[in-house]
């Protein structure tokens, strides 16, 4: 295990100024596009609202449209069908509930359709400024790769890393991580070479022989 602040002072070696990678203009725009960024990549995302977001941008917007047309542009962007239901709940819920505007309030957020603690968490950060960590694919390898957390339920590591780490860093490690697994600590192949922790992390693969890093993979396995 790396000890906190060393993971915080090798992130910010790495990566200076993180910034979310969703394009948006407005909250409401990054609640879509984090919406849409489940099971998907930013790219494709910003790829989808690029078109999408010249015609569709606010909650009534995406009231108005149909399922199947909503469904047709946001198509590429996986799980369509699901996703262009929460989105057009989730518009009517801020039309209806919160006066057209996305809520800049954590447990209102979570009663949204389609918003869970990532998304409500991200919103929060991002749109409003706030104190929140939120766990992704990313956050959750790259904490459990470093040994500061042990499992695979976001929400517990989501617990853990509150607890590490202090209040006012929390937003910036979100995309320092993010950032790092994107780009570093990749989940197929980590680019251990170039990492700042490879010297301490417990996962490092630099002078790890072929046949033991299956062997390690295969020991994880059986857990």
């Amino acid at each position: 295990m790396i000890d906190s602040k060393s993971v915080v002072s090798g992130l910010d070696k790495m990566i200076e100024n993180p910034r979310c990678e969703l394009e948006h203009r407005t909250p409401f725009e990054l609640l879509v596009a984090v919406i849409l960024s489940a099971q998907c990549t930013d790219k494709r995302v910003n790829q989808v609202t690029n078109e999408l977001f010249k015609t569709h941008n606010k909650p009534q917007d995406f009231v108005d449209i149909s399922q199947e047309e909503l469904e047709e542009k946001i198509h590429s962007c996986g799980f369509y069908h699901n996703k262009a239901k929460s989105i057009k709940s989730a518009s009517q819920d801020i039309i209806s509930r919160f006066g057209g505007k996305v809520p800049d309030n954590f447990d209102d957020l979570l009663t949204l359709a389609g918003v869970g603690r990532k998304t409500a968490n991200v919103v929060m950060a991002v749109a409003f400024g706030g104190d929140n960590f939120a766990v992704d694919t990313h956050v959750l390898r790259v904490s459990n790769r470093l040994g500061l957390v042990d499992t695979k339920d976001p929400n517990k590591c989501e617990e853990k890393l509150c607890k590490i780490f202090p209040k006012s860093e929390w937003s910036k490690l979100h995309y320092q991580m993010v950032l790092f697994g994107r780009y570093v600590c990749k989940a197929m192949k980590p680019d251990c070479e170039n990492c700042v922790f490879n010297a301490n992390c417990p996962s490092s693969r630099i002078g790890v022989p072929p046949e033991d890093l299956k062997t390690k993979k295969d020991a994880k396995t059986k857990k």
